[in-house]
């Protein structure tokens, strides 16, 4: 029972971690059909983050509210300077975030040297959970992820900006008909994205090897929980993150890291080719 339990938090606490990351990339990628090969560097700017806040002697927890803030500069930068121009050629937005994703981790590596960066979880103990003993930090993750996510889908589905957002994808030449204002609520959208993204980063640092290239492996692991649960869809996301973070835990008990990596790449690709339109979006074919 002890080993069941544990495997079953610990594919939660990499669920969270993914939903968040696929969250921000949901929203670029699944509802306003950007390709932003530099997404997984949000990730990495928040976890930097934190680690600059603790190194001058910050608390954890003023660097988890300095990684959304950074992600989100970041991302609004970027779709200031590059994303908003490219919207109409996708092919050239791949080759533009895919060369800012090098220049920032070349840019965080000139910054903050070679090497693993330390970051200090704000609690060190465990709680006792009658079946098994587990970290408190990893169920502090588990409880802010899942608040996050509640809170986007409220923003979405509760305020005027969620409504602009469905009316933009929806239909961008009648919501610019009836005075929305597109390329804003795209540039909100877009940093909003980067802003959750920069979180999950700051969430995942005690738990990660802090590195400037920390954000690839997060940016191919968010791609397959967006395809795979269904582009544009909150249920799908989930529905990823749960098929991609619970198959990868469980393999990793019995497997190498890189040969669970290939085998969920290879039921991803099974995954969509059984359901193309994702598995909460769409029937069979």
């Amino acid at each position: 029972m002890d080993f069941v339990v544990t495997t079953l938090l610990n594919a939660l606490t990499l669920i969270s971690i993914l939903m968040l990351v696929g969250l921000g990339l949901a929203i670029s990628f699944g509802l306003m059909n950007v390709t932003n090969l530099a997404h997984g560097e949000f990730v990495t700017v928040g976890a930097f983050a934190v680690y600059f806040v603790q190194s001058m002697g910050g608390s954890f927890w003023l660097g988890l509210a300095a990684a959304p803030i950074a992600g989100a500069v970041v991302g609004c930068i970027l779709e200031f300077a590059i994303i908003r121009h490219l919207y109409s050629r996708p092919v050239s937005t791949v080759l533009a975030t895919w060369g800012v994703s090098l220049i920032l981790q070349q840019g965080l590596e000139l910054t903050f040297g070679l090497g693993a960066k330390p970051v200090t979880p704000p609690i060190e103990g465990t709680l006792d959970l009658v079946f098994t003993v587990y970290p408190a930090y990893r169920l502090i993750l588990i409880a802010i992820a899942a608040l996050t996510l509640l809170g986007v889908v409220l923003l979405i589905s509760r305020t005027s900006f969620g409504l602009d957002i469905r009316t933009v994808i929806q239909n961008r030449e009648m919501a610019e008909g009836v005075g929305i204002n597109t390329r804003r609520t795209y540039a909100i959208a877009f940093t909003f994205g980067a802003a959750i993204a920069g979180l999950a980063g700051g969430l995942v640092a005690p738990l990660a090897i802090v590195l400037p290239q920390m954000g690839v492996n997060y940016l191919a692991n968010a791609f397959f929980v967006v395809i795979v649960g269904g582009v544009g869809s909150i249920g799908g996301l989930v529905a990823g993150s749960v098929f991609v973070g619970g198959l990868t835990s469980v393999l990793n008990y019995q497997i190498s890291p890189s040969l669970a990596q290939a085998i969920v790449l290879l039921a991803a690709i099974v995954a969509v080719r059984l359901r193309p339109n994702g598995l909460f979006n769409g029937a069979s074919r």
